[in-house]
């Protein structure tokens, strides 16, 4: 796997962890990743996990979801997309919607500012919680 950054050395835990990533759609936090790759990496460090993380973001390789929660989460899947974030356990889902592009037209109407994108994330609650209040 080529790397699109040249000034950081390849990385058996980089590689590790971008491939973690694309294989999963949670949305994992970066204790959940040191978790699943401890046993492969003994000598592993959570601080060596977090800095990865970060280089894999400066690279444009993963997105780092801030979501006002105490601990980070990220995600592979790199292109313009929306999220749907349970206010109950913290989860993160990918909508599966078309960007609306006509959003970015209407703010450079009203702004002088220059819009390049736009994120938006969608609150409420998760099936697996909403049935959980049900029982």
């Amino acid at each position: 796997m080529q790397l699109s950054n040249n000034n950081y050395r390849k990385s058996k835990q980089r590689t590790q962890i971008l491939e973690i990533l694309k294989n999963t759609n949670i949305h994992p936090t970066a204790i959940w990743i040191y978790d699943k790759l401890k046993s492969e990496f003994p000598n592993l460090s959570l601080g060596t996990v977090y800095r990865n993380l970060s280089i894999l973001n400066e690279q444009g390789l993963i997105l780092k979801i801030k979501n006002g929660s105490t601990f980070d989460r990220f995600d592979a899947h790199i292109s313009p997309h929306y999220h749907l974030i349970c206010e109950e356990c913290g989860s993160i889902t990918d909508l599966d919607i078309d960007i609306n592009d006509i959003i970015n037209e209407i703010a450079i109407k009203v702004t002088p500012f220059i819009i390049k994108h736009h994120k938006i994330d969608f609150f409420g609650t998760c099936q697996i919680c909403k049935n959980k209040k049900n029982l």
